[in-house]
């Protein structure tokens, strides 16, 4: 009798993906699926992403200056790094194994952190003032501590879901858990980078160097923003092949490899960092 020729493992991408079924409908249908708090988040993840393009509107509008602590870039970027943080965090966890319970509240106090943080900085723009380091009257100084807090609310609501994703293995199709553990992995320098920022800027200000705390911050900048989208990039990639005709070999290897790249370009940006502090 012939042998039987080898079958490779059926993809583990039950509800992520169809032969034959565009992305657009499955989103579609992963909306329908969703529970109320994960509508909630990506509602207003849509919302806060809604915010960027307005105040870029705004500026075009309004004009002055671009760089600075002062200037309409700032409701803009966050805007839209909040938004999509949020959208990308309340799909990514559905892949975690966790309770439905503990997540939902997660990603409730998630969403209501981002609100805080960009209605702060938002309003803030508005008033034509710092949003963060700014000591120079009781409101401004209590924006400031609140959107400071709101930081380390972040850090501590991400290390959950980060922890949960070492803890144990994340489910999903091929590649999905090595991206979801090097999305958060590199969130979390991220997160630790923004934290190292906000306290060297709140140092400086106490001290009496308000100008320095605004200017310390600029070597971090591009490692906080490249490190904060791995946890959007690389799931979304891994989701993405799974629409392609690829083996789940050849799926796992493009993940591996755009993990290696963003890792590299992390480390490009810790040696930009170092070099300009």
């Amino acid at each position: 009798m012939p042998a039987r020729a080898a079958v490779p493992p059926p993809d583990p991408a039950t509800r992520t993906s169809t032969p034959g079924v565009p992305p657009s409908t499955m989103s579609a249908s992963m909306w329908r699926a969703a529970r109320p708090s994960e509508r909630l988040c990506y509602a207003i993840g849509g919302f806060l992403i809604a915010s960027g393009p307005v105040h870029l509107g705004v500026f075009a509008v309004d004009g002055g200056p671009w760089e600075g602590p002062v200037s309409w870039r700032k409701p803009f970027t966050f805007g839209l790094s909040f938004g999509l943080t949020l959208i990308a965090i309340t799909w990514v966890t559905s892949y975690l194994r966790m309770g439905a319970r503990p997540r939902a509240v997660l990603l409730t106090l998630f969403a209501a952190d981002c609100v805080l943080e960009v209605g702060g900085i938002t309003l803030q723009a508005w008033r034509r003032v710092p949003s963060h380091f700014n000591m120079e009257s009781p409101f401004n100084a209590s924006v400031s501590m609140s959107l400071a807090f709101g930081g380390a609310l972040l850090v501590v609501i991400l290390s959950a879901f980060a922890i949960t994703a070492f803890s144990r293995r994340p489910e999903g199709p091929t590649g999905m858990p090595l991206a979801l553990r090097a999305g958060f992995a590199i969130l979390l320098v991220g997160l630790l980078s923004g934290a190292a920022m906000i306290a060297r800027g709140v140092v400086l200000t106490r001290t009496g160097h308000q100008a320095a705390g605004y200017r310390s911050t600029a070597s971090v900048k591009p490692l906080h923003g490249v490190s904060l989208h791995a946890i959007l990039i690389l799931p979304v990639l891994a989701w993405l092949l799974t629409f392609t005709s690829w083996s789940p070999e050849a799926r796992y290897r493009t993940v591996v490899a755009a993990v290696g790249c963003y890792a590299a370009a992390v480390a490009g940006a810790v040696v930009w960092a170092v070099l300009k502090y």
